[in-house]
């Protein structure tokens, strides 16, 4: 019989002590064995869990409900956002839309662990990266490709010089690529043959990053609806990131944006 993965989240009403080992003792009588545990703010402990039958799940439920020691916040089948918090015990904080994810720059361990599970998935798939400059949008995108074990081109990006290209090898429209793009670069130096090259990316079964997507769609016929995720990542949980002064950037000597430059 296949097992089943299963996400337990609990908030500790009374932390005494060998709470965790009655809990374990519980799931080992049921049958279900622990794959991963964790510790959350908040006094809430996190388990990935591994179950033969679902019914088992339910029994455990019903069982936890009757007990005053702690309150069940979460039993369902693991979400990506479950995984990253069992994993790096912090979760990953969600707009109201739930595709908007926020990340601090102290937090770009996790990021690149989020990006690269979300590289690892099939099919086409659009992200957007907001966030000011030298904040670590593109080192977080290409680490994060190097996690997931892919591959990524810039079609145009500001990480080492100015790039802009207008064209592809054969090679490089493989669908297991990650396709960077920079909004900003895009929209000011951009040339018709660059922006067929955009489209025939955006077209491919793959994954597309694109950074300041707020300009991105400024330029296109995209709108930020089709987005499946936007990530925005602060140096603080202050920052405001703001448009303004990158849209009025002029350019340097070098061919680069001068606030761009690392």
């Amino acid at each position: 019989m296949e097992r089943t993965e299963w996400y337990l989240e609990y908030e500790n009403q009374i932390n005494r002590p060998g709470l965790l080992g009655d809990i374990s003792s519980l799931l080992g009588m049921l049958s279900i064995n622990i794959i991963t545990i964790n510790g959350l703010e908040n006094s809430r402990r996190c388990l990935l869990l591994l179950s033969e039958r679902d019914e088992n799940i339910k029994r455990l439920a019903s069982i936890l409900e009757t007990v005053d020691i702690i309150k069940v916040l979460k039993i369902r089948k693991p979400k990506l956002k479950d995984r990253m918090a069992v994993r790096h015990g912090k979760y990953i904080h969600t707009d109201n839309d739930r595709k908007t994810v926020r990340f601090v720059r102290n937090e770009l361990g996790i990021l690149v662990d989020f990006m690269a599970e979300l590289f690892k998935q099939d099919g086409h798939k659009l992200i957007g990266v907001r966030g000011m400059p030298r904040v670590g949008k593109t080192e977080s995108i290409v680490a994060a490709s190097v996690s997931s074990n892919k591959r990524w081109l810039f079609v145009s990006s500001t990480m080492i010089k100015q790039t802009v290209r207008n064209k592809l090898i054969a090679g490089e429209y493989d669908k297991d690529n990650i396709f960077i793009i920079d909004g900003v670069v895009s929209k000011k130096r951009a040339n018709e043959e660059h922006w067929r090259l955009i489209r025939e990316v955006m077209q491919l079964p793959a994954v597309k990053v694109v950074e300041h997507p707020d300009i991105f769609v400024q330029a296109t016929e995209y709108t930020l609806d089709d987005f499946d995720y936007i990530i925005e990542l602060r140096s603080h949980k202050e920052e405001e990131i703001t448009y303004e002064s990158i849209e009025n950037q002029t350019f340097g000597s070098s061919g680069g944006f001068n606030m761009f430059d690392i």
